[in-house]
């Protein structure tokens, strides 16, 4: 098997692969999910919210 840039295993070139996919994969995930924002606050968020700053108070 010829050696390409030193490397003659074909695991090791799959191991390089996968690093860069992923690595491009990871990229594009954050540039469409950049400004998302979060979700919404629910109305049982927003009541433990209050009880937790009456106890904090209480306390």
């Amino acid at each position: 098997m010829v050696a390409l840039l030193g490397i003659e295993g074909p695991a090791v070139w799959l191991a390089y692969l996968l690093c860069i996919l992923s690595t491009l994969l990871c990229i594009v995930y954050g540039l469409l999910n950049w400004n998302k924002g979060d979700e919404p606050l629910r109305d049982e968020d927003v009541k433990w919210a209050a009880e937790e700053k009456k106890v904090e108070q209480e306390l």
